[in-house]
């Protein structure tokens, strides 16, 4: 039988948010005939923020965030992935260049991993730096399923060589739980570098004339936490003075921007997406979008105990937080809000703005059709959601080639855009140039333009979407394809 993703939210069993008892259902298969390296299984559990929120949901090993995948860049990894839930699942390497059939989107071919049963994975693992695993099952409407679940864990590949300008490396997943479903909402957008375009605004303003309805549903949270802890729970951060930290910061959310501080510190930001930055520019505060990933060196130099934390009180006081305890240091954790800033990619590129001429562009206006969708806002890409049944929209594209995507929004909704197996050059962003910042997820700013340029060097059919969960399932998908 063939299975899309669409047709397997319609048969998923719902999963209870809390209270339920945590399992482990060994999945039957033929043993490999290679030992594995690393073994996921997946499977409900527990994972208990505080005390007081202990949160049912779908992990990793029984954890959140799943285990810590440390690999070695070019040396092949066999992981083997047991499904023990009733429903079928994929796993997707995010950030590497792998082939389809491993990759974990089944756009692309990559085989289901069926219920109570398992797949072993091999492949060479590439590029070098932070990446992660994560779930990539259509979810729709169902908030116990893809990355509304705990299913997320580092991968760190170890580069060739590593000049370890640091003195220890922290690892930190920012992640929301007990999401539920309210109509509209607005998202904060004066974080991002550039300003809204006139004439997207009116396409926007256009389209919303044109469907006469509520905006669609938008997903909210109760719990917010940092490797699976509340603020104020779980183990500190210990660090010494003059120690320097290196930090490698993933966004393991479904659809939320999150943003990290450290009072009366700053953040060198040596890599983005696992790439190093051609310029190791120093910011206050990180701001990723959903699946980007910032590794960035902080020297300990103010003695104390400080909140690391997000800007958003709110999103601070359920738990988006964690303690930073100085040796010798004593008290109740303080916080103090930076100054304003704006995030602005260009920061990190090269001083020559001019990157390698396209042989092609392709421009792609995304436009949201609010609540066209049973009350969900339908995604476009230049008129067109994407059909499961007609794996379209579709672009061809050839071996070796460099291609410039240059996508338009029309919508008021910051939208992380990703491309899987391959990785790609921002070259214009919140209306500047900018070359050498290598990347997989960009975020495009509401009613905002963003350029960015590909080669055509790892064959087979490429998934694109914004890694926005709610999103990618209306329709905010389209697929590469190798003449």
């Amino acid at each position: 039988m063939n299975i899309d993703r669409r047709s397997l939210f319609k048969g998923a069993a719902a999963l209870p948010l809390l209270g339920a008892a945590p399992h482990l259902v060994q999945a039957a298969a033929d043993p490999p005939t290679t030992k594995a390296d690393y073994t996921l299984r997946i499977a409900n559990g527990l994972i208990e923020m505080s005390p007081q929120h202990i949160v049912s949901t779908t992990l990793y090993n029984g954890q959140f965030p799943g285990p810590l995948i440390r690999l070695t860049e070019g040396k092949r990894v066999t992981v083997d992935v047991h499904n023990g839930t009733d429903t079928p699942e994929l796993v997707h390497w995010h950030g590497q260049f792998i082939p389809p059939a491993v990759d974990g989107a089944s756009e692309e071919g990559t085989p289901f991993i069926p219920p109570h049963g398992m797949r072993h994975f091999s492949y060479v693992p590439k590029p070098a730096g932070l990446h992660f695993y994560h779930a990539h099952i259509f979810a729709g409407g169902d908030l116990n399923r893809g990355t509304y679940t705990g299913q997320a864990g580092p991968v760190y590949i170890e580069p060739v060589e590593n000049p370890g300008a640091y003195d220890r490396e922290v690892f930190l997943v920012l992640k929301e739980f007990l999401p539920s479903f309210s109509r509209g909402g607005d998202m904060a957008m004066d974080f991002l570098a550039g300003s809204p375009i006139k004439e997207l605004q009116e396409i926007g303003k256009k389209s919303d004339a044109e469907f006469k309805t509520p905006k669609g549903y938008e997903v909210g949270y109760e719990l917010f936490g940092i490797n699976g802890k509340m603020l104020g729970h779980g183990e500190p951060i210990r660090v010494k003075r003059r120690e320097r930290v290196l930090f490698h910061v993933l966004n393991a959310s479904a659809g939320e921007v999150r943003s990290l501080a450290l009072p009366g510190h700053v953040f060198k930001i040596v890599s983005l997406d696992g790439n190093p930055v051609p310029t190791q520019a120093e910011v206050p505060v990180l701001w990723l979008g959903t699946a980007e990933r910032i590794s960035a060196i902080v020297e300990m130099n103010r003695p104390g105990v400080w909140i690391m934390g997000d800007l958003d009180d709110n999103d601070r006081a359920h738990g988006m937080g964690i303690v930073v305890e100085y040796a010798g240091a004593r008290g109740k954790p303080r916080w103090r809000k930076p100054k304003p800033c704006r995030w602005d990619y260009t920061l990190f590129g090269k001083p020559d703005t001019t990157p390698a001429h396209p042989d092609e562009t392709i421009e792609i206006l995304v436009i949201k059709q609010n609540g066209a969708d049973n009350g969900f806002n339908r995604w476009t890409l230049n008129g067109k959601a994407f059909s499961m049944e007609t794996m379209t929209p579709k672009y061809t594209v050839e071996q070796g080639k460099r291609y410039r995507l240059k996508f338009r929004n029309a919508s008021d909704d910051i939208h992380p855009l990703h491309l899987h197996r391959h990785s790609f050059e921002v070259v214009r962003v919140g209306g500047k140039p900018t070359a050498g910042v290598i990347k997989d997820v960009v975020m495009m700013g509401g009613f905002q333009e963003v350029e960015f340029d590909f080669i055509a060097n790892d064959p087979g059919l490429t998934l694109f979407h914004c890694h926005q969960q709610l999103h990618m399932d209306f329709g905010f998908m389209a697929l590469f394809d190798y003449a």
